[in-house]
């Protein structure tokens, strides 16, 4: 809080005080991690002529922006801080990153003044914008076509920089996303131009300051293209889906050191962001350069940074997905175990059987946010993947179908939030992101094969052709779009093990499906006493011992009955299907 300032919650009675007043409302968006919020709220917004300029004639709101992002996504620039001017209504006039005293001082006098003289001329260009904007059909949904994967995989080749890896030429993020995506592709079809992009960008990425190589885990992104000015600032997602990048990377190439980096990001989240108690996860540790740029020695004598001890929905089911990869692969059950242990916790004070909430700081806030479903979905099918209990795809059909019903767009996809008949301005309009739109459809995609339900298939397909027509705009950034389309064309190596899933035989079975890698590989354990319903869907026998079935699609491509044979037959399987293209 800074002082002279009263500052209030973003919500439709602050609009409306701000309507009685007849003053426009002054948004500042802060995320907990970031240097210059703090600067800004510290010495900008307690400059004596700012903090009477928006006592006099403007109502305060402070959002942050990590617990709003509904919010932040209809109001933010993109960068933090924002300082944005909205209308009673909640439309947007204008907004701002950091501005110092001075500065901020100016603008708040050229808002003023504008809103005392030309409000009605203000409104009138605002509802005449939006009048457009609404007017606007929306781009029939239109099929998928294969050659939109080569699409995104010219548009990642074209922005990757061959000298220092990694995408453009001036702050350098990991986008790990794109590595995903391209190690697919090398996987599947030996794409020579992505494995230089995932192994000139792993191995820059490692070697560089952005990786904290005494404490583990990489920094959010680096000031310049070399990787070595890096905000020092570590997010939980971020590096959860780093984890996943540098796992897939040792399991494709086999590089002792990627494993170490994989391991060194686990080591972090567990020994610094994971709190004991509840099992869950912090969203992020503060940038505190002094500290994260000394050495061991030097920071044993220093406090280390702060968490925001803040547990988001989407961020901890990101690092359940990537710790149950990462106990499989680098060979730690313990790690599985703390996976579900945040997975429980998720599924106990994040979602209440009606609702997916969007964080926890000793209760819940913010329900129905498409990417928390999307991903909690995910979290719940890669727990019954690598633990063999096949319960958890409950609640992850519960999600689905009330998502479905729910976020549902006329025109094919879901909207990012629910509808809420007493918003106002922007947060009425419900978006339609492409990248969490992609992540739901391969949600569904993956839970339509373990649920034995195919009209969970049929709404990601829909939801992926909302897109088929603009796609192209972004580029690399929709890299995993590009890979939820080619989950469609690629089926994926659907694994199902029958058995009792306590059993040695079946545990063994199930660990080396799940070790090595296979792009778009589905592992099912079904216990014909804990799941029989499911077993009948599949048409899968139970045999005296437990045995693989292993199918393509619809078709039966193998069965094995031992470890040795289950690696022999997906090797065999994956080498056909490389060489049919």
């Amino acid at each position: 809080m800074t002082d002279g300032i009263r500052w209030q919650h973003f919500e439709p009675a602050t609009l409306q005080k701000a309507a009685a007043a007849d003053r426009p409302v002054l948004l500042v968006l802060t995320a907990p991690w970031c240097h210059y919020c703090r600067e800004l709220l510290a010495k900008s917004f307690t400059d004596p002529a700012v903090a009477a300029l928006v006592e006099d004639a403007f109502v305060p709101v402070h959002v942050d922006a990590e617990r709003r992002p509904d919010v932040n996504q209809r109001y933010g620039t993109g960068a933090w801080p924002t300082i944005a001017w909205l209308t009673p209504e909640g439309e947007l006039i204008a907004h701002e990153n950091y501005l110092d005293a001075e500065q901020l001082r100016r603008q708040l006098e050229r808002v003023r003044a504008a809103w005392r003289t030309h409000k009605g001329d203000i409104e009138k260009g605002l509802r005449e914008l939006w009048s457009h904007r609404d007017d606007r059909e929306p781009a029939p949904p239109t099929r998928l076509r294969r050659e939109m994967v080569d699409d995104i995989v010219d548009s990642i080749y074209e922005k990757f920089d061959a000298r220092h890896g990694g995408f453009g030429e001036g702050s350098k993020f990991p986008h790990p996303e794109a590595l995903d995506f391209a190690l697919v592709q090398v996987s599947k079809r030996g794409d020579e131009r992505m494995r230089e992009v995932v192994v000139r960008s792993l191995d820059r990425m490692m070697e560089s300051p952005l990786h904290d190589h005494v404490e583990g885990g990489f920094f959010r992104y680096s000031r310049t293209p070399d990787w070595r000015t890096p905000n020092y600032e570590k997010l939980l997602d971020q590096n959860a889906l780093v984890l996943r990048a540098y796992l897939e990377g040792y399991q494709v190439f086999g590089r002792d050191a990627y494993g170490r980096a994989a391991k060194g990001i686990v080591d972090w989240m567990l020994t610094t962001m994971r709190d004991t108690e509840t099992g869950a996860f912090a969203g992020s540790q503060d940038g505190d350069q002094d500290y994260f740029a000394a050495n061991r020695a030097v920071r044993a004598t220093r406090r280390p940074p702060s968490l925001d001890r803040t547990v988001y929905c989407h961020a901890n089911a990101l690092c359940v997905s990537s710790l149950l990869k990462a106990a499989a692969v680098l060979s730690e059950p313990a790690w599985r175990e703390q996976a579900m242990q945040a997975l429980r916790f998720l599924v106990e004070h994040l979602y209440d059987g009606q609702d997916v909430f969007h964080y926890w700081d000793g209760t819940y806030h913010l329900p129905g946010m498409l990417a928390d479903q999307a991903l909690l979905i995910r979290a719940l099918i890669d727990g019954a993947q690598h633990t063999g209990d096949s319960d958890l795809l409950l609640p992850a059909e519960a999600i689905a179908e009330r998502c479905i019903q729910r976020h549902k767009a006329p025109n094919g996809g879901f909207f990012d939030i629910l509808h809420d008949p007493g918003n106002k301005g922007s947060m009425r309009r419900r978006n339609r992101s492409i990248l969490d739109n992609a992540t739901m459809a391969e949600s569904l995609v993956r839970l339509s094969y373990l649920s034995r339900r195919p009209e969970f298939h049929g709404e990601a397909l829909e939801a992926l052709e909302a897109f088929a027509l603009d796609y192209k705009e972004y580029g690399y950034y929709v890299a995993g779009y590009g890979r939820a389309v080619d989950l469609v064309f690629y089926e994926p190596l659907f694994v199902t093990i029958v058995g009792d899933r306590d059993a040695e035989d079946s545990v063994e079975l199930r660990r080396t499906a799940l070790s090595t890698y296979v792009p778009s590989r589905i592992v099912q354990m079904l216990d014909p006493r804990h799941d029989p319903i499911l077993l009948s869907r599949s048409g899968f026998a139970a045999e005296a011992a437990p045995v693989a079935y292993l199918n393509v699609g619809a078709a039966r491509r193998a069965v094995a009955r031992t470890p040795d044979e289950l690696l022999r037959a997906i090797e065999t399987i994956e080498a056909e299907r490389r060489q049919q293209g």
